[in-house]
């Protein structure tokens, strides 16, 4: 597409021709926007101008000033490190990093519109250059393996179920991804919230395309170099994780199926009984009023206060199920409300849109528009006076089961419709009203905008607490509201394997507290599948057990022993990892990060990290390797550059070296590798979270040429003091030094922590610790919390 005219200013660049505009900007170092309207003269009132956007997604403010020349029909742009290159004539353009290196390129932005009656059917889409050995990785919450090389995935939140190892879209819609080419990394962020399709490379292998229903292709261009990089520039721009408090972290336990109080109480005693660490309890649909939102159904739950107030005594919070379908009820306050106010999402013809869910008939509150969540936001008051610590929101796609039909319209031939319009799968009609816009445009965000009222409700009402959110449906940016699960899987083997690049997907998508649920929400487990679930799951920044009516009870102790002592040796595992695991999340509040991390970020370069599908980086330090085939008793695992310890459920083994290895795995135990000069800290197990200024710490070692490690504590809820630590050693001629730094006015809770050295045959002397003794190549070391400096000759 050529360009024929330009405007040119000290912030962007605007081009157009006969019917496109195009215009670029800077927002923030590192990266690029370009609005491409290839129907521009149709679609906008001020063409050749492109009307101001609201971005659900997008939270960054403000634009870096720009560098442009304009010669022999060439368009260049500078601005924050990076480049980027328009040829006038032909539309290709082209993404240069600091470096001068080529990241991306551009070749074809078309459009086209059908005209017909309510409202005309448009779509616009963007081609760029695949190269051959370009892997893509992110897309959000995706089936596949790492790479979404040679897939064509499609973004529209669906309630879908059950689902399988193919199936596409599940209940998320991040149309965000990383390139990955010659171990050099780039990003591309589509901010649209509009139904929107990728062919990646695979109707024509030389070609990634973009197609959305709307009129333009918003895009972020991001330079790395590295993947981390990338995912800092893009949670600048989408927004961070907010830290969850220490007890959303723990272990919880869900069933579809608690149907009273009594239940909740006897699960509650069982884990007490079973000597099972757990923190909360999520109440599913049973608990409400003919399912009502907001309502407790008095004859199954009498008192929900006191139900709270004997659950905190035993360290366990409660967690409700919010669902969007508000009940069609005259006289019940929340129908009553949202009618009077027009909060409700309505038919083309204008008429309240009226469907099923679990409530029928069913309406929904419009949560795209910043009054409705306001509202929204003030529903939770009661619940979180009642001792409600955290809220689930499901069925937020929005997912209706059935639709009844409007008025009805007309038709461009003139006849009388059934009011309905297209719709595609569970959910809304495409051309249902949300305020001026329609489901069309909206309807992807209508979980990530649930979720930001709900968010708003525990800053509002929260009293200084934290709060925790989950949610099955949301978009680009959901990480600044809630966690997110993958939705309603299945007790397979394949479901467990597909859990490990799911979540890695969605950390490199910029969401870092995600889970899956364990042993599977759908089907029948059995305690072979637990027991290798929980060892996984003990990873998994959300930890929950989760079924659905009809299936096996699966709490730990329903399959008997050994089973339920594996489990427990997960969930005790997974409690002594909490420092790790805390400081994680709070590393993702602040740059982004993730938790659960593919072994490419390791080595960008290496091939076989890239295809490492079902291994896992637990931060830096920790590499899981699960068993995930039946009846396995093996596995190969494969070790990037450098040293590795055999550290099984956290005990150490030999040491080994880069490469594939074959690890024995009998039932009890999950295969993992501590990782060369990457400090591991761990505390004690616990029957369910206090502080997160442990009381106990130990740190864990594998010696190295150079030593890191980080520890971020806090009260474990709250906004009070913290305190961040940062361990730092270097080795040099059989001198090891240890040096710990620390910022923020937190007082320590402990008196004393233990180092833990591996691959330490003799030690000469140590200064500066309390005691020490050496014992197979491993120095114990007991100091006083407060050190400082550390100093071991060897």
């Amino acid at each position: 597409m050529a360009y024929t005219h330009h405007q040119l200013t000290a912030q962007s660049a605007l081009l157009w021709s006969h019917s496109a505009s195009l215009e670029i900007s800077a927002p923030l170092e590192g990266v690029i926007r370009a609005r491409f309207a290839p129907l521009a003269r149709e679609s906008s009132l001020i063409f050749p101008r492109l009307a101001t956007k609201t971005s659900f997604a997008v939270v960054h403010q403000g634009v870096l000033p720009v560098d442009t020349m304009l010669e022999d029909g060439i368009l260049s742009l500078e601005a924050g490190g990076v480049h980027f290159e328009l040829d006038l004539p032909s539309g290709e353009w082209k993404f240069f990093d600091a470096d001068s290196r080529l990241l991306c390129r551009g070749f074809e932005a078309v459009g086209g519109v059908k005209r017909q009656f309510p409202n005309d059917a448009q779509f616009s889409s963007l081609t760029l250059r695949a190269p051959p050995q370009e892997a893509y990785l992110g897309f959000g919450e995706k089936v596949g393996m790492l790479d979404k090389r040679g897939m064509h995935l499609t973004f529209w939140n669906t309630d879908v179920v059950p689902h399988f190892p193919d199936t596409d879209p599940l209940y998320q819609s991040i149309p965000f991804f990383i390139g990955l080419r010659d171990g050099v990394a780039w990003g591309f962020f589509l901010n649209e919230s509009w139904r929107a399709e990728v062919d990646i490379a695979k109707a024509n292998p030389e070609r990634l395309t973009w197609q959305s229903s709307g009129a333009e292709i918003d895009c972020y261009l991001i330079a790395g170099p590295t993947i981390q990089t990338i995912l800092e520039r893009y949670t600048a721009l989408t927004g961070r994780q907010p830290l969850a408090p220490l007890w959303a972290l723990g272990a919880q336990q869900s069933r579809w199926g608690y149907e009273n109080e009594a239940d909740v109480r006897n699960v509650i005693e069982a884990y007490k009984q079973h000597n099972l660490p757990l923190d909360v309890i999520s109440t599913d649909i049973d608990y409400q009023d003919a399912f009502k939102v907001w309502t407790w159904d008095k004859s199954r739950y009498p008192n929900p206060k006191k139900l709270c107030e004997e659950a905190a005594k035993e360290g366990i919070k409660l967690v409700p199920i919010i669902d969007p379908g508000v009940k069609l009820e005259p006289g019940y306050k929340v129908y009553d409300e949202a009618k009077a106010n027009d909060y409700l999402v309505r038919f083309e013809r204008g008429d309240t849109l009226v469907g099923e869910v679990w409530p029928r008939p069913a309406v929904f509150p419009d949560f795209t528009r910043a009054e409705v969540r306001d509202w929204w936001a003030d529903q939770h008051k009661d619940m979180l006076e009642t001792g409600i610590a955290g809220f689930w929101n499901d069925m937020n796609e929005p997912s209706s089961f059935s639709l009844q039909n409007s008025t009805g319209g007309f038709t461009d031939d003139g006849n009388l419709s059934g009011g309905m319009g297209q719709v595609e799968g569970k959910t809304l009609p495409y051309d249902a009203r949300h305020g001026t816009r329609r489901h069309l445009e909206m309807h992807n965000v209508y979980g990530l905008t649930m979720c930001a009222a709900t968010r708003a409700a525990l800053e509002r009402f929260g009293q200084g607490k934290r709060g925790f959110v989950l949610t099955r449906a949301g978009s680009a940016g959901i990480q600044r509201y809630s966690a997110v699960w993958t939705g309603d899987n299945s007790s397979y083997w394949e479901h467990l394997a597909l859990s490990i690049p799911m979540l890695l997907g969605l950390g490199l998508s910029g969401v870092a507290f995600t889970g899956a649920d364990i042993p599977g929400f759908a089907a029948h487990a059995t305690g072979e599948l637990l027991a290798r679930w929980y060892q996984l799951g003990a990873f998994y920044p959300l930890m929950r057990n989760h079924s659905a009516k009809g299936t096996t009870m699966q709490e730990p102790w329903r399959f008997g022993e050994p089973y339920l002592s594996m489990a427990r040796a997960a969930l005790e595992m997974r409690y002594r990892l909490l420092p790790t695991l805390y400081t994680l999340m709070y590393n993702a509040s602040q740059n982004g990060s993730p938790v659960l991390r593919s072994l490419i970020m390791l080595d960008p370069t290496d091939p076989e990290c890239l295809n490492a599908n079902h291994q896992l980086m637990f931060g830096d330090a920790l590499m899981v390797s699960p068993i995930v085939v039946a009846k396995s008793t093996k596995r190969v695992t494969y070790l990037p550059a450098g040293q590795w310890l055999e550290f099984h459920h956290l005990t150490a083994g030999k040491t080994l070296e880069a490469g594939h290895t074959i690890s024995n795995a009998p039932l009890e135990c999950i295969p993992l590798y501590l990782r060369a000069g990457h400090a591991l800290a761990l505390t004690q197990a616990a029957k369910h979270t206090t502080t997160a200024n442990w009381t106990s710490l130990e740190w864990h070692i594998l010696l190295a040429p150079k030593i890191q490690g980080e520890l971020y504590e806090d009260a474990g809820d709250g906004f009070g003091a913290h305190r961040y630590t940062v361990l730092h050693g270097e080795l040099e001629n059989n001198v090891l030094v240890l040096e710990k730094t620390s910022a923020g006015t937190l007082a320590f809770e402990r008196q004393q922590e233990s180092i833990i050295v591996y691959g330490v045959s003799n030690v000469q002397s140590v200064s500066g610790a309390n005691t020490y003794r050496t014992e197979q190549n491993t120095l114990h070391i007991e100091i006083n919390s407060d050190w400082t400096r550390l100093e071991i000759r060897l």
